[in-house]
């Protein structure tokens, strides 16, 4: 209601905390950072707080476009309203904070064209999400036939999106087709959504996990229906760090090292979904090639020690700079956002 009345954005009062504000005044009292690494736009409303060194912010996402694919897909016109009221205000946000940021850290090309047309000299850099490949590994354990998992929490907007459509145009078409097959949900929801979805037929709702390795070693294939999203899935890359067939739509890989027919399968239809899950879950020949090259994709493009040196190398570029920022941050107004 705040951000309705005032204009701001919603992001400026969900991350105000006013142990927060204390906490960082008084680390800036006691010692100067090199360099600031926002991680992400919405905790813009600190940024006239913090010194005039190099700032470098993370955008796990481009909010603008997530937030109005989102409202795409709301059938309560007052909501809808609301969704596109709020991406608008972000998208402003975009346009006028990124450009002074002395880098925008990205987590794929996809969005890195994405700020770059939207703010016109924005400083950018792709660094993608990374996965821990010696933690997420294969084991040399058989998987279990049939067996289909799906990861991710239910209270993040996308994954439920996709959980739904998983279960009312997917599923019953790979049931139909094969009575054996099994699926395991993968992620934290509501008690309400946990029972309605354990009584679909072969599905078990696995809740929240401490380690979600055991369940991902008996999968035979991954499947990640997204619909809504922005940034890069890590549910797919911990899965291919796990030597792990994926069927996706597009969505869920924008923006990943994703060759269909390579490393993953691509798919956005319900009956191509279900076409590519049962195909995997069929040809042993096919699972074995595209669990390799995931694998490889993994451990090549998407493991920390690969990711943590773009990083470092970008963090250390900004350092032995003479420049700190394009323009000084200034104190956030109405109009600045």
């Amino acid at each position: 209601m705040r951000s309705v009345i005032s204009g701001r954005a919603y992001t400026y009062y969900q991350y105000d905390s006013r142990a927060f504000g204390a906490r960082l005044r008084g680390v800036l009292r006691t010692r100067m950072p090199d360099l600031v690494h926002l991680d992400s736009l919405d905790l813009h409303r600190w940024l006239p707080e913090l010194p005039q060194v190099p700032i470098a912010c993370t955008h796990h996402d481009i909010e603008s476009d997530l937030l109005r694919r989102r409202a795409r897909s709301l059938p309560q016109a007052g909501l809808r309203h609301y969704m596109l009221l709020q991406a608008d205000r972000v998208e402003r946000l975009e346009r006028e904070l990124c450009p002074r940021l002395a880098l925008n850290v990205m987590m794929s090309d996809v969005d890195a064209r994405k700020l770059q047309e939207l703010a016109a000299g924005v400083a950018t850099v792709v660094v993608p999400n990374g996965t821990d490949t010696d933690y997420f590994e294969p084991n040399g354990s058989d998987s279990v036939a049939g067996r289909v998992a799906f990861m991710g929490p239910t209270y993040s907007y996308p994954n439920r999106d996709a959980v739904e459509f998983l279960l009312q145009e997917i599923w019953p078409k790979v049931r139909a087709a094969d009575h054996s097959t099994t699926l395991r949900l993968i992620g934290r929801c509501a008690p309400a959504d946990r029972a309605r979805y354990d009584a679909e037929p072969g599905v078990t709702t696995l809740g929240y996990l401490p380690d979600v390795r055991p369940p991902l070693l008996q999968a035979r294939c991954c499947v990640v229906p997204i619909r809504i999203g922005g940034g890069t899935r890590i549910k797919i890359l911990d899965a291919w760090a796990m030597g792990k067939a994926v069927v996706s739509t597009s969505i869920g890989c924008e923006g990943l090292d994703a060759v269909d027919g390579e490393n993953i399968l691509i798919r956005d239809t319900p009956d191509a979904m279900a076409s590519a899950v049962l195909q995997v879950l069929r040809d042993a020949r096919l699972r074995s090639h595209l669990e390799r090259n995931a694998r490889r994709t993994a451990t090549e493009t998407y493991s920390w020690s690969v990711v943590g040196r773009l990083i470092r190398s970008a963090y250390d570029q900004l350092l032995t700079r003479s420049f700190v920022l394009h323009q000084p941050i200034p104190t956030l107004s109405r109009s600045t956002e």
